[in-house]
Order: C-alpha cells, then sequence, then structure tokens
C-alpha cells in the first residue's frame, strides 16, 4: 500500500480542458461555448523524470466547498485582454456534476466575443484552461501519483490558443520534482546503510 501524506498548498496552478462552440440556429445572435472543465478520476501525466511518470488526479468531490462565486471566461488567462462572460452576471455557468465540472459561456457581443467565437468554432481554439489554488492533496509515493483532494478557489476559465503546457509543466515541477529528489535522496540513504551494514559484517 502506498504511504501517503496530506498537506495544504496555497498554489495557483492551471489545467488544460477541451472547449467548444455550439452550432445554434442563424436567427439566434447568443455566441455559445462550452467544455468539461474538470473531470474528476482521471490520472493525467503531468511530468516525467528520467523515464518515471508523476501523475495527477482529481478525487471525485473536489469542488465541494470551493469557491466558485465570481469565476470570469478570459482569453490566455490573459488580465489585459476583456473578459468574455462572467459568474457574477450569469454570462458564464459552471455546472458541477459527478463527473467534474462543466462550463458554459455566453460570449460577449463585442469585436473580440465575435472573433474568439468563430475561431472556436472553426476549431482554431479548441482547447481552454482553468486556473485553481489546492486546498488539500495527497501524493501516493509508491505509484506518484498527486491526488488533488479539495479545490479551494477556482479563479478563471480561459479559452487557449497555446495550451499551457509550460505552466502546468512549472507548477507540476515545483511539487513533483521535490517528490522526486526526496525519493532520490532516500535511496542514496538506504544504499549507504546497506553498505555500512556490509563493513560491519566483516569487521
Amino acid at each position: 500500500m502506498g504511504l501517503e501524506a496530506t498537506v495544504q498548498v496555497p498554489k495557483r496552478e492551471i489545467r488544460l480542458a477541451e472547449l467548444r462552440a455550439l452550432d445554434l440556429p442563424s436567427d439566434e445572435r447568443e455566441m455559445i461555448v462550452e467544455g468539461r472543465a474538470i473531470v474528476y478520476d482521471s490520472p493525467t501525466v503531468l511530468y516525467e523524470i528520467d523515464g518515471i511518470q508523476y501523475k495527477e488526479v482529481i478525487a471525485r468531490g473536489a469542488l465541494e466547498g470551493a469557491d466558485l462565486r465570481d469565476v470570469p471566461f478570459k482569453y490566455n488567462h490573459s488580465d489585459s485582454v476583456m473578459v468574455m462572460a462572467r459568474t457574477r452576471n450569469k454570462t458564464l455557468e459552471l455546472i458541477p456534476d459527478d463527473q467534474g465540472l462543466l462550463i458554459r459561456a455566453k460570449l460577449a457581443n463585442t469585436t473580440a466575443g465575435r472573433d474568439l467565437y468563430e475561431l472556436i468554432r472553426r476549431g482554431d481554439i479548441d482547447k481552454m484552461s482553468f486556473a485553481f489554488t489546492v486546498a488539500e492533496q495527497s501524493y501516493d509515493r509508491d505509484n506518484r501519483i498527486r491526488k488533488i483532494i479539495r479545490i479551494k478557489r477556482l479563479w478563471d476559465v480561459s479559452a487557449v490558443d497555446t495550451p499551457a503546457y509550460d505552466q502546468t509543466s512549472i507548477s507540476a515541477r515545483d511539487f513533483f520534482a521535490a517528490q522526486a529528489e526526496a525519493e532520490r535522496r532516500a535511496a542514496e540513504a538506504a544504499e549507504a546503510r546497506r553498505k555500512r551494514l556490509i563493513i560491519m559484517t566483516y569487521l
């Protein structure tokens, strides 16, 4: 059985998800996009060191108690581009279910909103990511799986033209590289102890 250690991590992180535009009748002018931002119980490889995979899984129910009160829909998580939709005025819906989290956004009828909708509709932009803060997590050292037990806050959901792999790797590296380094040091210490025991046996 893997050893699990529960820790508290107040760091904002970003993950990738799917996004698509809804095909509405031509007489309906609303520009609606939707996607599944979070999928529960689906291990994902976030980091690899020397061929060893480090995975993450968001536990079922991780959104319970999370702060979802004022979540904007953005483009590339940017604060320099106007917000496209928002939960506060009900133009963005966050729909938690037993599989995770669905999002449905009614984009603003602005030049930026129309441009973004067209790019999503054509498939030029078909990914989204979400920024979140972890409230509680555990780490299975045997299987190298980080489990997100509780999400503290969802900061935004965003359409992205370049998937945030670099950002994800950076946030994953902070956690997993530390675990890998701890495992390496533990292995070296165990080997050193073994050698000392061998030497003592022959003294």
